[in-house]
């Protein structure tokens, strides 16, 4: 077992630091500067005729606390997905997961349109459920489908798939420019009242995904080594499985697709503490909320004035990343 470079305590007694840092820098910066001073008006002497403070309340405020949710939620579904099928390109839009949710919220807005909002996350969370059920399903049937390479091939297939299928829907029925946003994420469009929404939801999936964190870790080093320890291996896959389920569909729900984030962070986090998912989980999420939040920062100013689509940052880094894997680890299972 590899030493870990830092104790996990130590990430999580800094990450409250970094946290403000970073929710005060989103809050400052974009295509209009505002000034530290006008931020404490606007949070505890609001003025609703004030423009600047508008733009705080109801724009950069709910788009950081998204992005630290969204970012959070990803980097433990990916966490999850690696240790329960010791898969190390396991996330949830490599395997599908944001592909069904965002494939089945673009039937709900073509087909029923007067859907409220708590009906759209219900939806994405169908929708996670169908992709991951079709990508694993469809791997187990191919001859060593289960690799890692090859199940990421089966997910970006599908994935593909079920986006171009949503495109031609969306074009067809005239669609496209509302259904666009569920492929290209923009953070600034974050409605304040779906966030507290997707709360309750979050709970849920959080709960169980560290109810099973003890069981990730020993399934993580093989399912034989598992079983001859006790574990009820299929209880704990269907458990992650969910939290997967409820953590990326109220993610795209939330934002729409984001990539890579789920891929990278919890390599990240396994490299810096090790292998227990009992501080995996909760640190992946920290700094997945932080990772994804300093990115949506970054996104406005690789093409000052013009925003960047957040997909796109968090493509730049990951893509690579991904490549790297693949050559390095090859088809091989982490341990």
């Amino acid at each position: 077992m590899k030493r870990s470079l830092a104790k996990p305590q130590w990430i999580l007694w800094v990450s409250p630091v970094i946290i403000v840092f970073t929710i005060v820098l989103s809050v400052l910066y974009g295509a209009k500067q505002i000034h530290l001073q006008t931020v404490m008006d606007a949070l505890f002497h609001f003025d609703p005729g004030n423009v600047d403070h508008q733009i705080i309340r109801t724009s950069r405020l709910p788009r950081v606390v998204g992005a630290l949710l969204i970012g959070a939620f990803l980097a433990i579904s990916g966490a999850l997905m690696q240790g329960m099928t010791r898969n190390y390109l396991a996330s949830p839009s490599i395997m599908g997961v944001t592909d069904g949710s965002a494939f089945v919220i673009t039937l709900c807005m073509i087909f029923l349109p007067n859907s409220s909002s708590l009906d759209m996350i219900f939806y994405s969370l169908i929708g996670s459920a169908l992709g991951v059920g079709i990508v694993f399903g469809l791997a187990s049937l191919l001859p060593n489908g289960l690799t890692p390479v090859r199940m990421a091939i089966v997910g970006t297939v599908i994935g593909t798939f079920l986006s171009s299928v949503s495109a031609a829907l969306s074009m067809y029925f005239q669609k496209s420019q509302n259904i666009s946003f569920w492929y290209n994420a923009r953070l600034h469009q974050l409605e304040p009242k779906l966030i507290l929404l997707c709360i309750p939801f979050a709970i849920v999936g959080l709960i169980a995904a560290f109810r099973i964190a003890k069981s990730i870790t020993i399934l993580s080093l093989g399912e034989e080594v598992a079983i001859n320890l006790g574990q009820r291996t299929l209880l704990v896959k269907i458990v992650a499985m969910g939290a997967v389920v409820i953590l990326t569909g109220i993610s795209v729900a939330l934002a729409g697709k984001i990539g890579f984030v789920g891929l990278i962070i919890p390599h990240i986090t396994r490299f810096l503490i090790g292998i227990d998912y009992k501080w995996v989980i909760p640190c992946a999420g920290v700094l997945g909320g932080i990772f994804l939040a300093l990115a949506d920062v970054l996104s406005r100013f690789l093409n000052y004035p013009y925003e960047m689509p957040i997909g796109v940052v968090t493509a730049i880094i990951g893509v690579p990343f991904f490549l790297y894997l693949a050559r390095t680890r090859g088809g091989e299972k982490h341990a």
